[in-house]
């Protein structure tokens, strides 16, 4: 299978190569997170499936580039990215911050004329209509850094070195800034069929935080559990894997 390649767009990379996949799966990254993470969950989605990921400024091959700070802004530049695609059916996937972005991209692709979103994914993050504390963006390097560390997505080991840090934390920050500020709008939901996914011990996202997002869909939906916490995801990837096909099979068997 081909390694990660860039598109003409700097915010969206296809993961891996399925010429002959009948469905697009567009995966969101979490905080701090990069296209690459989604390396795993592509291979085990091909080849029914091409996986593009999308890639927000300020880390990897874009980290010169100033790091966006809300929900909102991250939504509309992947908008536009993901519109540039040739055309083909498509579901979003995100993880934490991800699935805010990807539900805010959902309900702009619904807004517009045009391709919709078969499905979406919402992964590891607390239902848009559940408030969070403005406080980890706040906080100075150290406790940003325990936060990290707390819910599994990096080691202290690798964030020792002072340059990582400098190359690593204003993306972080950023992040944490747009989740920790993003409010949707009054009884926003998409028209698509949800799932939500969460791990059973994450550290801040309950089951009763995840059952919330089929209030923000029209469409129904389901709620999938996964052992493990909030990066459930790295060791649960063919499950994950399942609990998509099984989701996409009406699109897969008609695409």
């Amino acid at each position: 299978m081909a390694a990660l390649t860039h598109t003409e767009n700097p915010w969206t990379r296809k993961l891996v190569a399925a010429p002959n996949s009948r469905l697009r799966m567009v995966c969101f990254p979490h905080a701090g997170g990069s296209a690459s993470y989604f390396r795993p969950l592509a291979i085990a989605l091909s080849p029914d499936m091409e996986t593009v990921a999308v890639q927000y400024p300020g880390r990897q091959e874009r980290r010169a580039e100033a790091p966006l700070e809300s929900v909102g802004q991250l939504a509309d530049a992947a908008f536009e990215a993901l519109r540039e695609l040739p055309p083909r059916p498509f579901a979003l996937f995100g993880h934490s911050l991800g699935a805010l972005v990807a539900f805010e991209v959902a309900r702009r692709f619904e807004a517009a004329a045009g391709p919709r979103p078969v499905r979406l994914f919402a992964s590891a993050v607390c239902a848009p209509s559940v408030l969070r504390p403005p406080t980890a963006h706040l906080a100075d390097d150290e406790t940003l850094i325990t936060e990290l560390c707390a819910l599994g997505g990096t080691s202290r080991a690798r964030l020792s070195a002072a340059e990582i840090r400098a190359l690593s934390l204003p993306a972080v920050r950023a992040d944490y800034r747009a989740v920790e500020r993003y409010r949707p709008e009054p009884g926003a939901r998409v028209a698509c069929p949800l799932t939500a996914l969460v791990g059973t011990e994450d550290p801040i996202v309950s089951l009763r935080d995840a059952l919330a997002w089929q209030t923000h869909t029209s469409a129904g939906g389901a709620t999938r559990t996964f052992a493990g916490g909030h990066f459930y995801l790295d060791r649960q990837i063919q499950a994950v894997a399942d609990t998509v096909t099984d989701a996409l099979a009406p699109q897969l068997a008609c695409s």
